[in-house]
């Protein structure tokens, strides 16, 4: 079946979509938490140069997963049919209530925070600001994924220039310091280094979501993915080097806005106040691509019956799930206006690494199955999957031992969901068998397969048990 949406998206667009939805305000902050967590030179730059290989590994785990499975929903779509829709499910409900929206209202608060070093706001000023960037970038997504893919690129080109501007006068005014003499990291101080690092790293997988609107996406999103992970990698370790080349070792440990205070350092307020316009640009072009990506897992829910049938809608004009933008929208405007984003957030977003680190697994077991066939193939197969589900598992591991009440917590608001899924599911199937009038359930089967209906819902324990990659729709 052809695809309701717009099919528009290409390698410009795709890799634009990785680098600027990574790039966001995170690495104008996150240094310093690297820093605190191993205060050496060269622990800080081995701790981002394994976040950016670790970054790069999933990407290629992802990118070979989208060109066999290039359908919207992306690693939604990759847990339902490796796993089991249960676990879709899961994915879909952290997604949605707290780690994709979530993070959005994060990144919205930063937007609205440096807008008030411009312009004066208070509190209430600058959560008005934050929802408002939401519901802008939300209604030109509404309108078209070529225009919301056009604004991804075009901020996404703006932020590189002026970040690569930045690296150029840091580099330029900087100076060489011998490198402070540190002991021996240790591992969980290394692996909590990691973890800040990783953070600046995230969104990378979610170029996948948006697969049937992508031109070619079985070349084109793997393509974009490892590209623009690469890219991001250079940057990143270049922006670091540059400010450590201004900034002594101590004031980075204590900085909270290090961009800031770098170009403080260097070429005093006005300069300083360029940075605030940056991070702005940055940050409202990183929040591009998360609201323009999200709504695609809720549409393919909803199209798969796990979710309310209203949120898989296409726009007549448009061709956008402009009900899940909505939605979208309005639940990330909630957890700004009442400031519980954080809370949230800081407890779920450490458990998008079991799922992670379930795509590697399943990787390694879709490679097993006969006739499985993908355009592309990770790299370093099946060192890199095995390498990348193993410190998937550290990470929350690490996660849970630091802080065990915060952790568990966290894991269980997403293991929540599997209670709300048997329930929707057998509400679906009751609804089913009482529209069928009877029928057996080899024409429920047949009427399902012709009509579009709830596909996720039929082979449940089938799927789980062959780790089949089904026919794409």
């Amino acid at each position: 079946m052809a695809s309701r949406l717009e099919r528009s998206i290409g390698l410009l667009q795709a890799t634009a979509m990785v680098v600027g939805t990574i790039v966001g305000a995170s690495i104008f902050v996150q240094p310093s938490e690297v820093s605190r967590a191993v205060p050496s030179l060269a622990g800080m730059l081995l701790v981002w140069l394994a976040a950016g290989a670790l970054t790069w590994f999933g990407a290629s785990i992802c990118a070979e997963l989208s060109s066999a499975m290039p359908r919207t929903g992306g690693v939604y779509v990759f847990l339902r049919e490796m796993f089991s829709p249960a676990c879709g499910f899961l994915w879909g409900w952290a997604m949605f209530w707290s780690m994709h929206s979530g993070i959005i209202a994060a990144i919205a608060m930063v937007f609205g925070r440096y807008a008030a070093t411009i312009v004066p706001l208070g509190d209430l000023g600058v959560r008005l600001v934050a929802v408002a960037g939401i519901l802008v970038l939300s209604a030109i997504n509404y309108v078209g994924v070529r225009p919301g893919s056009a604004v991804q690129t075009g901020l996404t080109i703006a932020k590189i220039a002026a970040i690569a501007v930045l690296v150029v006068i840091l580099f330029g005014i900087g100076t060489l310091r011998a490198p402070a003499a540190g002991g021996a990291i240790e591992t969980r101080s290394f692996l909590r280094a990691l973890v800040a690092g990783l953070f600046a790293f995230g969104g990378w997988h979610m170029v996948t979501y948006a697969a049937e609107e992508t031109r070619d996406p079985e070349r084109t999103i793997p393509r974009a993915l490892m590209l623009g992970t690469a890219f991001v990698v250079v940057i990143y370790l270049a922006l670091n080097a540059a400010y450590l080349l201004v900034l002594p070792l101590d004031r980075v440990l204590t900085s909270t806005h290090i961009a800031f205070d770098a170009m403080s350092a260097t070429g005093g307020p006005s300069a300083a106040s360029a940075i605030s316009v940056l991070v702005l640009i940055s940050a409202f072009g990183g929040m591009s691509g998360i609201v323009l990506s999200g709504p695609r897992v809720y549409y393919a829910m909803a199209e798969d019956g796990l979710l309310f049938s209203s949120m898989g809608l296409v726009h007549p004009r448009f061709r956008t799930p402009y009900v899940a933008v909505i939605a979208q929208a309005i639940w990330s405007s909630v957890l700004v206006s009442t400031g519980t984003y954080g809370a949230i957030v800081s407890r779920v977003v450490y458990t998008e690494w079991i799922f992670f680190g379930a795509l590697a697994l399943g990787t390694m077991r879709l490679r097993r199955r006969p006739g499985y066939a993908a355009a592309f193939r990770a790299w370093g197969f099946p060192i890199v999957p095995a390498v990348f589900a193993l410190v998937c598992l550290a990470i929350v591991a690490n996660q849970v031992v630091s802080d065990p009440w915060e952790s568990l917590t966290g894991l269980g608001l997403v293991l929540a969901g599997l209670p709300i899924y048997y329930l929707w599911r057998r509400s679906v199937l009751d609804t089913r068998e009482r529209r069928a009038g009877g029928s057996s359930e080899r024409e429920c089967a047949s009427e399902t397969s012709g009509g579009g209906s709830p596909r996720a819902l039929e082979n449940d324990a089938s799927l789980s048990a062959s780790g089949g990659v089904t026919p794409r729709r």
